[in-house]
């Protein structure tokens, strides 16, 4: 299986992050570099999942695909050293599970907007709701950037749209479609394996109006994490991080300083 297509930006503890179904590693690098671009002793590994960005998927057919090439890449990255695990959507679906496989190798584990249900039909979702709209540039949108940016934005504003062009829509753009359908169709879900539990610094963080993997479900999860912070955003969809920016740094400030911490 071939190694996925990565970019390693600076030196020091290695920060592995796992972007979500469609998109590339742009969403991690706008979720992150503004926070481990002004600190010293972070490497980030920021990897293009199947299907996305650079990585091909020719022999990728499910999730349990998609996650072997994902280990056989951070084993290829980062060896035996220890390292953070950031995961959104989708990658953080795949980051819980590199976790319970990993959870002596992961110093801390931050999952920003994750799936925990797999299937859509069964997770416990809000309605889409709208919080603030640009009526000027929803406006002056065209047929394809609306069917894009729409349907999941909470904060239809001028720079979440830009950002959203940029960080998402650029990736969704480019993706192999035929491939993330064949994984969807083939095994989105990961086998039934050993629920996690995990006892290092852990964010969790979830936006109220994401209609796509909800804050309910995600809720369940700090029975199995004692150290996680969980927040719910207001004002926040799907794409927490774009619509939410600057409480999403300040979140994940706190976590790399937990992680800090509990390392000494």
């Amino acid at each position: 299986m071939a190694t996925l297509s990565t970019e390693i930006v600076g030196e020091g503890t290695p920060v592995v992050a796992l972007h979500g179904f469609g998109p590339d590693r742009r969403l991690m690098a706008g979720m992150l570099e503004p926070v481990l671009g002004e600190l010293d002793g972070f490497r980030r590994v920021y990897l293009d999942l199947p299907g996305c960005g650079s990585s091909a998927a020719r022999e990728i057919r499910s999730t349990a695909d998609v996650l072997a090439a994902v280990e056989q890449t951070v084993a290829e990255a980062v060896g035996d050293e220890p390292f953070l695990l950031v995961g959104e959507s989708y990658g953080g679906y795949l980051a819980t599970e590199l976790t319970r496989q990993r959870p002596d190798q992961v110093l801390g584990l931050a999952l920003v907007c994750p799936v925990v249900v797999p299937m859509h039909a069964e997770r416990t979702v809000p309605p889409h709701t709208v919080i603030e709209r640009d009526e000027t540039l929803m406006s002056s949108l065209d047929a394809d950037e609306l069917a894009t940016f729409e349907p999941l934005a909470v904060v239809q504003t001028r720079e979440t749209f830009e950002r959203f062009c940029a960080e998402i829509g650029s990736g969704l753009a480019t993706a192999d479609d035929e491939a993330l359908e064949r994984i969807q169709s083939g095994g989105y879900a990961l086998p039934e394996c050993e629920a996690l539990s995990y006892d290092r610094p852990t964010l969790i963080l979830t936006g109220r109006q994401d209609s796509v993997v909800g804050y309910a479900d995600q809720w369940a999860l700090l029975e199995r994490f004692p150290r996680a912070t969980f927040a719910v955003l207001d004002a926040a969809g799907h794409n927490a991080q774009i619509e939410r920016p600057d409480v999403t740094s300040v979140l994940l400030r706190d976590w790399l300083a937990r992680c800090a911490h509990a390392a000494r």
